[in-house]
């Protein structure tokens, strides 16, 4: 039995939501964002994109098959915290291995239940995502200060707290790859050596020329948090590769393509949090369903003055979901094709991009 303390969480604008505390049960702060997903929760909270973020899950009851040893996206979690309707205190399943009880208090994030999260959704929708805490009821004392506080401008280098340190390799026999860290999913790196690919991790600040000294058949950018236009190194980066390797981007990785390419990226109002949300190939007429995590979107306004060409559209509001480079063999997608959690019908881009470097090598081969 989990035992009951009264908490609240606070969001930015005044708003207060009462609950009972979960978890580590200490003070947190952090952006306020929601997932749809109705499964998945540990590879969520595992997942650098969610990085100083508290995530309010839609779905009513979470932590029902408990936490295993298979379902990490990397070894710690990222997120602050959760906002739940119910937390299940018995999961049952035949791989769980702990509660998600138990996972919040051994990574010390708080979490709180007991809030309404339908309501809490749609407020978020209508208001966008905003900075929040949750702390115990006991605690506060001055609402004022908390929200003032809330309210201050925060900059950080998310990228910089969720790449690697240092470059390494997960070795193969096939094309070699290099995947610049942004804050990736260890999704990634499954499918590329399910593909027996030769993999160079190296971190987001890695510069062109150390690349290119690595000799890679192909670049991979990995998805990750934070706002790409504060990424100007990692831009230049790309600016002086674009012509000379194949690349694909996926997540934070396709919006610091568009930027290198000279398209906006801005903030969307909520973000898009979840693995249900369907996206059309333009191509083909196809409609696949997509696991998608992120807060900003390359804008269609300025892609006249680039070199890129849309591929995909998110349905839900036509925004776009794909790029392609009409020069360069250059692509990339908002979403994640390697799915955890989620479908996994865009999985075959991962074969693209191979197949996309096997005919560059054979073109400068003829040349």
């Amino acid at each position: 039995m989990i035992k009951l303390t009264k908490g609240q969480l606070i969001l930015a604008d005044g708003s207060i939501f009462h609950g009972q505390l979960i978890g580590h049960k200490q003070p947190i702060e952090g952006e306020v964002v929601f997932n749809t997903s109705m499964t998945g929760y540990q590879e969520i909270l595992t997942d650098p994109a969610y990085f100083d973020q508290i995530i309010l899950f839609t779905q009513p009851v979470i932590g029902s098959y408990g936490i295993n040893r298979d379902d990490f996206e990397t070894i710690i979690p990222f997120a602050k915290g959760i906002i739940v309707k119910e937390l299940s205190e018995q999961p049952s399943n035949f791989r769980e291995e702990g509660t998600l009880e138990q996972f919040l208090k051994d990574h010390q994030m708080t979490g709180i239940s007991g809030i309404d999260t339908r309501m809490l959704t749609r407020y978020i929708q209508a208001n966008g995502t905003m900075r929040g805490t949750i702390v115990p009821e006991t605690t506060v004392s001055n609402i004022e200060s908390i929200i003032d506080t809330l309210n201050k401008p925060v900059v950080i280098n998310a990228v910089e707290q969720t790449s690697t340190a240092k470059p390494y390799v997960i070795p193969g026999r096939g094309q070699r790859i290099v995947l610049i860290d942004l804050g990736m999913k260890h999704g990634l790196s499954r499918e590329l050596t399910k593909r027996d690919c030769h993999i160079t991790v190296v971190p987001y600040d890695y510069t062109a020329e150390e690349i290119e000294r690595l000799k890679p058949d192909g670049i991979l950018l990995s998805s990750g948090p934070g706002d790409p236009n504060l990424l100007t190194e990692t831009i230049q980066t790309i600016k002086k590769l674009l012509s000379k390797y194949p690349m694909f981007g996926i997540g934070l990785g396709h919006q610091l393509i568009g930027l290198a390419c000279g398209a906006t990226v801005e903030k969307s109002t909520s973000g898009y949090r979840g693995t249900s949300y369907p996206v059309k190939e333009l191509e083909n007429n196809k409609t696949v369903m997509t696991t998608q995590n992120n807060s900003f979107l390359v804008v269609d306004d300025r892609l006249n003055d680039t070199n890129l060409k849309v591929t995909h559209t998110n349905l839900h509001d036509d925004t776009i979901a794909g790029l392609k480079h009409i020069k360069y063999p250059v692509f990339s997608v908002q979403f994640y094709p390697e799915g955890s959690p989620g479908p996994e019908d865009s999985i075959y881009l991962f074969d693209q991009f191979l197949n996309l470097i096997v005919k560059e090598t054979r073109g400068i081969m003829n040349d």
